[in-house]
C-alpha cells in the first residue's frame, strides 16, 4: 500500500470540503448506533443502520475521489458486513476500532483541508491494521482489534475507562494549604457558575485540576500549583462574558462568532491581572490557545515564547474539549480516542509536556 499517493489523490478543495461535510453530517447515527449495539449487541436495526452509514461514507468518498475514505471505510465495511451475516459477534474493541478509525479520517480531512501534514496520525498502521482485521477468525477480533487500538494510540485498551470520563476524582488537588486564600475560593466559585452553565461542564474543573496537578506533579511541580490551579478555574470565565447562545452552541461557530469566541482569554486573563499575585496565571490563561508552531491566538507566539503553565493548560484543556465534543455528538466518550487525537496534534501542543500527560493517562486507565 502506498499511503503518499492515497493521500496525494485528495488535492481538490471543493472535494474535501463536500466529503468533509458528508462526514459530519454522518458522524451522530454512527454514534447512535454504537452506543445501542453497546447496549443491546444482537439490535439488528442498529448494524443495518451502522453498515448502511459506513456504506454511503465510503461511496461518498469514491464520488469525490478520496481514495483515503475508501481505503479506511473498505475493511471497515468488510468487518460490518460479516457483523451483519451473524459471522462476528460485537463487543467492545469492535466498538472501538470504528469510533478511532472513523475519528482518524475526520482529523485528516481536517488537517488537508487546513493544509496541516498528517504524519503524525498513522494512517498507514490503520488501513494496514484495519485490512488485516477485515479477514481475522472471529474468535480472535477482539486480540487484533485491541494490539491495532494500541499501535495506532500506544495506550492498550481498558476495560473501563470511566475513571476519566465519569465522576470527578475525591479529593481536592494538592496545594500548600496556607496559600487556600480568598482568592482561589472565589475563581473556583467562578468556575462553579460556567459549569452550571451546561450539564456537559459538571466536574469539569476537577477533572482539569486532577490532570494538570499530575501532570505537573511528574516534572518536578515545574509550575507554581497554586496559579496553575488559578488559571485552570479561570481560562473559560471570559466566555461568561459573550452570549449563551454562541458558546454553548453545538453547531459549528460562524467566522464572526470564532472571532468573538477569541476575546474569551483576554477578558479572564485581564480579571486576574488587576489581582495582586496572579500575575503568572494571567499570563497562563492570556496564553493557552497559543501554539509552538505559531499557528495559535491572540498572538501568534512560537514554542519559546509561551509560558510552561499555559502549555499544560492547553493539553488538558484540549483532552476536556475533545470529550465534550464527543458526547455532544451523542458519544460515548473515549479516552483512547480523546488522547489519540491529542498525540496526533503534534504541532498544537509542547512535546515535553505531551510526554508526561500521556504517563497520567496511562496511569489512570491502568488503575
Amino acid at each position: 500500500m502506498d499511503i503518499a499517493s492515497i493521500i496525494a489523490s485528495a488535492k481538490n478543495p471543493d472535494a474535501l470540503d463536500e466529503f468533509n461535510e458528508s462526514l459530519l453530517d454522518a458522524s451522530p447515527g454512527i454514534e447512535r448506533d454504537i452506543s445501542r449495539l453497546k447496549q443491546t449487541p444482537d439490535d439488528r436495526e442498529a448494524i443495518r443502520s451502522l453498515f448502511r452509514a459506513i456504506h454511503t461514507i465510503k461511496g461518498d468518498a469514491g464520488t469525490c475521489r478520496i481514495d483515503l475514505g475508501v481505503a479506511i471505510t473498505h475493511p471497515i465495511e468488510t468487518l460490518l458486513a460479516r457483523l451483519r451475516n451473524g459471522e462476528i459477534a460485537f463487543g467492545g474493541m469492535l466498538a472501538e476500532i470504528v469510533l478511532l478509525a472513523f475519528d482518524r479520517l475526520e482529523l485528516a480531512m481536517e488537517n488537508l483541508c487546513e493544509h496541516r501534514p498528517l504524519d503524525s496520525l498513522r494512517l498507514d498502521v490503520v488501513i494496514q491494521g484495519l485490512e488485516r482485521l477485515a479477514t481475522t477468525p472471529a474468535g480472535d477480533i477482539e486480540t487484533v482489534a485491541a494490539r491495532l487500538i494500541e499501535d495506532v494510540t500506544d495506550f492498550p485498551p481498558a476495560a473501563d475507562s470511566e475513571s476519566i470520563d465519569g465522576d470527578p476524582a475525591e479529593g481536592p488537588i494538592e496545594h500548600f494549604s496556607a496559600r487556600i486564600d480568598e482568592d482561589l475560593r472565589f475563581f473556583r466559585s467562578l468556575a462553579d457558575q460556567l459549569e452550571s452553565r451546561s450539564p456537559l461542564f459538571k466536574g469539569r474543573t476537577q477533572r482539569l485540576l486532577t490532570l494538570a496537578a499530575e501532570t505537573n506533579q511528574i516534572r518536578g511541580l515545574a509550575i507554581d500549583p497554586i496559579q496553575l490551579e488559578a488559571a485552570i478555574c479561570m481560562h473559560d470565565i471570559g466566555m461568561m462574558f459573550l452570549p449563551e447562545s454562541m458558546w454553548l452552541k453545538v453547531e459549528h461557530m460562524t467566522p464572526e462568532e470564532r472571532v468573538r469566541m477569541r476575546n474569551h482569554t483576554a477578558y479572564a486573563a485581564g480579571l486576574l491581572a488587576r489581582m495582586d499575585g496572579w500575575e503568572d496565571a494571567a499570563e497562563m490563561v492570556a496564553q493557552h490557545h497559543e501554539m509552538p508552531d505559531g499557528r495559535g491566538y491572540p498572538q501568534g507566539l512560537l514554542a519559546e515564547a509561551i509560558c510552561d503553565g499555559a502549555k499544560i493548560l492547553a493539553i488538558v484543556d484540549a483532552f476536556e474539549s475533545v470529550m465534550l465534543k464527543h458526547a455532544s455528538r451523542g458519544r460515548n466518550r473515549s479516552v483512547l480516542r480523546a488522547i489519540a487525537e491529542i498525540n496526533a496534534c503534534d504541532n498544537q501542543f509542547a512535546p515535553e509536556w505531551i510526554g508526561p500527560f500521556n504517563q497520567v493517562i496511562h496511569r489512570t486507565i491502568n488503575q
